[in-house]
């Protein structure tokens, strides 16, 4: 008989049927009758098991439980590293821009060529697909070029203005044409005067010179200023978008800006222009034509 016990197999074992009763201890009536087997313990239980499992994940991954984990940072400190984070790039890509408005102004005062000041990484590096793309001129886009060109060739500087000292033989393109909304006031401290145009009208540099200054500021927006030969400098303020960098060369009648309504102290898409020499501002309608 032991011989037969010993070849039972393993799984007859599991399903051999065993019953789990409960009496009353003082009258021996039963209370409770389970027939049970170790296969189907052994399956409740590990079914019960993976349920609790499962239900312990949900909630570590779906509920702010998982904050009470040792280790695990809370929102508020998730939060803070998301905004160290942004900071940390903004001063970054701010430190970047002071070099290069320093180097800028270096290179000005130096007479260094620009041509050969290397340029940031941001500045040189260029999407593969854009490599070896080819531009061609189109029909319209002479004709348009042609028709600017012949509006502009007559208009670059007034013949009767007054001229400051060692100006009288520039001649100035001018930067937009518009209708002036307010003169140039030095009492009043309103050294420039605003042109109106439409929005997103291109704005062109005036001179020969080299961008040492395109940024955004709280009050005119995004500004954009050229140093000139004859220690000029005009100023273009208010814009919508500014298409050079500081350090760049521009020529003169090339574009550099859009005109805009940026900035705090504005009330109407216009262009707050301003010509300095020497370090004191000019009246720009004394000679250029807008």
């Amino acid at each position: 008989m032991s011989q037969l016990k010993e070849k039972t197999p393993l799984l007859e074992k599991l399903k051999n049927k065993y019953r789990l009763t409960i009496s009353n201890e003082a009258t021996f009536d039963e209370a409770l009758s389970i027939r049970l087997s170790r296969l189907n313990v052994f399956t409740v239980t590990g079914v019960f098991s993976i349920l609790l499992i499962a239900l312990v994940t949900l909630l570590i991954a779906f509920t702010p439980l998982r904050e009470y984990i040792p280790g695990y940072p809370d929102g508020e400190m998730r939060k803070n590293i998301e905004q160290n984070s942004v900071l940390v790039d903004s001063l970054i890509l701010e430190l970047e821009k002071r070099d290069q408005f320093f180097n800028g102004i270096r290179n000005v005062i130096s007479g260094n060529d620009f041509d050969n000041v290397s340029q940031s990484a941001s500045d040189t590096i260029v999407d593969p697909k854009y490599k070896n793309l080819s531009f061609t001129k189109s029909a319209s886009d002479s004709i348009f070029r042609e028709e600017h060109e012949e509006d502009e060739k007559y208009n670059l500087t007034l013949d009767d203005a007054p001229k400051s000292k060692g100006l009288s033989n520039i001649h100035f393109f001018a930067p937009i044409k518009g209708m002036i909304s307010n003169h140039y006031n030095n009492k009043m401290e309103h050294y420039g005067t605003d042109i109106v145009g439409g929005v997103n009208e291109r704005i062109s540099s005036i001179l020969d010179g080299t961008v040492i200054f395109s940024e955004w500021t709280l009050n005119t927006g995004y500004v954009i200023q050229i140093q000139h030969s004859n220690n000029l400098l005009s100023v273009y303020k208010h814009n919508s978008e500014l298409l050079k960098k500081a350090g760049e060369r521009v020529k003169a009648g090339e574009a550099i800006a859009l005109l805009g309504n940026s900035g705090e102290l504005t009330s109407g898409p216009h262009l707050h222009f301003e010509l300095w020499h020497n370090g004191r501002p000019l009246n720009p309608e004394d000679y250029i034509k807008f």
